[in-house]
């Protein structure tokens, strides 16, 4: 069964693939792509208030929209070429920081918790 992160992946390395531009697509140019992306997303929550950012208008959610489409296609695109499971590597991340942060106590605040100390 195909998830629909897998779908997307083989869509865009078929993408890149009839557009002669895996040359392109290097961990290094992903991840900058990426970043840029990211930019473009918040400067679209560039001095909006919280209430702003939290109920934007039918306009701005739509430029909102747009980039969170591309810095998923760029996200998708970089662990693809990387070998990198994407839902995997999240749900380990999820349960790593269930296991750092304790419900009871960091409940309502938003201190960091220790690092996580390194594997041998």
């Amino acid at each position: 069964m195909t998830t629909d992160l897998e779908h997307l992946a083989g869509r865009l390395r078929a993408f890149a693939r009839e557009r002669d531009w895996e040359q392109f697509h290097t961990p290094k140019n992903l991840a900058m792509a990426l970043a840029g992306e990211v930019g473009e997303l918040v400067a679209e929550f560039q001095w909006l208030t919280a209430a702003e950012s939290a109920d934007p208008g039918p306009e701005a959610l739509a430029r909102m929209r747009t980039e969170l489409g591309d810095v998923t296609l760029y996200l998708v695109r970089l662990a693809d070429v990387l070998g990198v499971d994407l839902m995997a590597a999240a749900l380990d991340k999820l349960a790593d920081n269930e296991r750092r942060y304790d419900a009871t106590r960091y409940r309502g605040s938003a201190r960091k918790a220790p690092p996580t100390p390194p594997t041998p």
